[in-house]
């Protein structure tokens, strides 16, 4: 029987299909650790990995099993830069750190690709990336974009695309021009998760699956997780819990926020499907962005609806279909085989969170859609901190984050209404 998350809803089309996902035991007891992660996504598992890697005796938790969250769930697109273009990082920090913030994300890029190389991990990697303006008067942006980055930032895999090459390289006329990234992809995202965790695992970390974090806190040089098997006390410890914080630690909880994304898989559309022909990932120019592309057996998996609160939709697949119509109107009755959300940690200014947030306790997460290459590199970064120091993890936590407005009662809502402001302004 497939496995269903007990903390998101549907069975992914990467659940429905992996045939190798190692199980690992819960805590059964009291442990102590030089560093105790709690989290079991891409961030924790690969400071997990890097950690004992140096010789850290490490200690991993995760409230389900690994994967169950955005790492093992979401639409698997690298992208290139941070979430927010260069244009926007140096307006808002300078040139100099928007080279720099670049550049990490650059780093963070190859350094995906070269861990699963080094491990052995086949993540069904596919080059290229298309970003599509759905609004005619966003495409002089999508124009200029490729300049800065060519001429300011030596970026050479960007090139803009008109509107007819766009629409020869979607295999749709939606759109109005974009852009084609070269020098990035796409991966399956559970397969990768599964061989980070197994490669933390060879490296020495102790990973325990279903084991809740209750608590946390910091006094006189230790750190200690309160688990329902026990304490874990260790010198210090990394939340990566992203979107499940779920009152655990209070900076975190106000700085960092779900939010429901879904996806649809579809069947596979055949060796003649004009969608998508050269196998790139997509995404558009929506606040609520719409995100793509064909599985290794041709499948089209779309998201694209996002929810502001924490119910799920009783028909995931309906609502995916509308949006994938709007785009491919051919594929209006397209059967869907798979349909599922999962919570996505999202901050203010849409910019990871990193900081410590009581002594020896440092929190990563709130990458807000663009985590896949970022989180696993934030992972290592911590690992890096730890055994003496991370210049690209102070341009992280230099990053202005600040916290949701409203306060524990009013910022849900607050969130919701801005939020569905912006999703209305997209139909405009």
């Amino acid at each position: 029987m497939t496995y269903q998350s007990p903390i998101a809803p549907g069975i992914s089309f990467y659940e429905a299909t992996i045939s190798d996902r190692p199980a690992y035991p819960a805590l059964s007891g009291p442990a102590t650790a030089d560093v105790v992660i709690v989290g079991g996504g891409f961030t924790g598992l690969q400071a997990a990995h890097h950690l004992a890697a140096s010789g850290k005796d490490v200690v991993l938790i995760d409230g389900a099993r690994f994967g169950d969250g955005a790492s093992g769930r979401n639409g698997g697109q690298l992208g290139t830069g941070q979430r927010a273009w260069v244009e926007e990082s140096a307006e808002d920090f300078g040139p100099d750190n928007a080279k720099a913030q670049f550049a990490v994300a650059e780093r963070a890029k190859a350094h995906l690709l070269a861990f699963a190389e080094a491990h052995g991990i086949d993540a069904d990697y596919r080059p290229g990336q298309i970003s599509a303006a759905h609004k005619p008067g966003y495409v002089a942006d999508y124009r200029d974009h490729v300049k800065i980055m060519t001429e300011e930032y030596g970026y050479q895999g960007l090139r803009f695309l008109d509107r007819e090459q766009l629409a020869a390289a979607l295999g749709s006329t939606r759109y109005h021009g974009g852009t084609h990234d070269a020098g990035t992809g796409h991966i399956n995202p559970l397969k990768y998760l599964v061989g980070l965790a197994r490669a933390a695992s060879v490296a020495g970390a102790r990973l325990h699956e279903n084991t809740r974090a209750r608590a946390i806190s910091s006094a006189g040089g230790k750190v200690t997780v309160k688990t329902d098997a026990g304490d874990i006390v260790a010198g210090k410890a990394l939340i990566a819990c992203n979107a499940f914080i779920d009152g655990l630690e209070p900076v975190t909880s106000a700085h960092v926020m779900p939010i429901r994304s879904f996806i649809g898989a579809t069947v596979p559309l055949g060796d003649d499907s004009p969608v998508i022909p050269g196998g790139e990932s997509v995404d558009d120019s929506r606040f609520v962005v719409r995100y793509f592309r064909k599985s290794a057996d041709g499948r089209l998996l779309f998201g694209g609806r996002e929810a502001y609160t924490s119910d799920n939709p009783a028909d995931i697949s309906s609502h995916i279909r509308r949006q994938i119509a709007e785009i491919y109107p051919a594929l209006k009755d397209v059967e869907i085989t798979h349909s599922w959300g999962g919570s996505v940690g999202i901050t203010l200014s849409r910019r990871p969170f990193v900081r410590e947030v009581m002594p020896d306790v440092t929190s990563i997460g709130g990458f807000s859609g663009h985590g896949v290459m970022l989180s696993n590199y934030c992972g290592k970064l911590y690992a890096d901190f730890v055994n003496g120091g991370s210049d690209d993890l102070e341009v992280m936590r230099n990053l202005k984050v600040g916290p949701f407005p409203g306060g524990d009662k009013l910022r849900a809502p607050l969130l919701f209404l801005a939020l569905t402001w912006f999703s209305l302004r997209d139909k405009l």
